[in-house]
């Protein structure tokens, strides 16, 4: 119910929010000011979230689009511009289409030593998911994943890496946690799968009973869920999902190479195979 709350308020403050993550409307009379928020709130955002812009703003602050759609809206306010003719402004910018995305983008590192992995070590295409076990897509990636893994059990190796999405969900952090300090006892993978079947219900107390049921030993967990080695730990993935790129989650490489589609076991197998093909001529 909490988490709930927590939602619809979520839903609702963008619809009345007067002031936006990353938006600047200083300089703004009142009146104009007005009239920024309302073309903010009417317009839609280009990024493909099939959000308005102020929503976007207020449940993805990291989207440069809705950023971008709404500096150029303000300014075009600010020059004594209409609503209309602002909003045309901003989508004839060069933030108002999304260019379509390579399936697979160019190479980049991402450091995986001892980060938790299922699939063998010598597999000659490594996924690397980027996750957070309080968003809503990730859990429903999580059996399209195992069912690409399944389909490869020789070739494929997938390394999980965590991104927690704090600003949006208030359990991911400790969810966060709680899987390295999981994985600390080898318990990673039952950790991860218990607490994505139960996204709704992740809170402490839960995690510590989880913990338990999966027969961890308690004293360590604790330890561990609360030290400072493994807060550093999950900073460390996140600041390497940020220079990789990564805006969102789930987000997933391979061989380094973010992936842009669908995780539909039907839709990643052409580009698996195509990899593997690509690999094969080495």
């Amino acid at each position: 119910m909490v988490l709930g709350g927590a939602a619809l308020l979520l839903a609702q403050e963008w619809q009345t929010a007067t002031d936006l993550e990353g938006v600047d409307f200083s300089g703004l009379s009142p009146a104009r000011k007005t009239l920024a928020v309302k073309a903010l709130r009417t317009q839609a955002c280009s990024c493909g979230c099939a959000m308005k812009v102020a929503e976007c703003r207020v449940k993805d602050p990291k989207c440069t689009y809705s950023r971008g759609l709404a500096s150029v809206t303000v300014a075009a306010i600010k020059a004594g511009k209409s609503v209309d003719d602002a909003i045309a402004e901003s989508k004839a910018s060069k933030y108002g289409t999304r260019p379509t995305p390579k399936l697979l983008d160019d190479p980049v590192p991402i450091p995986t030593l001892g980060s938790p992995a299922m699939g063998p070590a010598d597999a000659r295409i490594t996924m690397v998911e980027f996750s957070d076990f309080q968003c809503p897509y990730c859990s429903r990636a999580t059996a399209q994943i195992n069912a690409t893994l399944k389909a490869y059990p020789n070739d494929v190796r997938l390394i999980f890496k965590q991104y927690p999405l704090a600003e949006l969900h208030p359990a991911a952090a400790i969810s966060a946690a709680a899987a390295l300090a999981a994985h600390a006892q080898g318990k990673f993978w039952p950790m991860h799968d218990v607490m994505f079947a139960n996204r709704s219900r992740l809170s402490r107390p839960s995690i510590l009973a989880w913990a338990k049921e999966i027969g961890l030993d308690m004293q360590r967990f604790t330890a561990d869920l609360d030290s400072e080695a493994i807060r550093k730990a999950v900073v460390r993935d996140v600041a390497d999902g940020d220079k990789a790129g990564v805006e969102g989650t789930p987000t997933v490489f391979l061989n380094g190479q973010r992936y842009n589609g669908d995780l539909a076991p039907e839709a990643i197998k052409p580009v698996i195979d195509s990899e593997l093909k690509r690999l094969a001529k080495k």
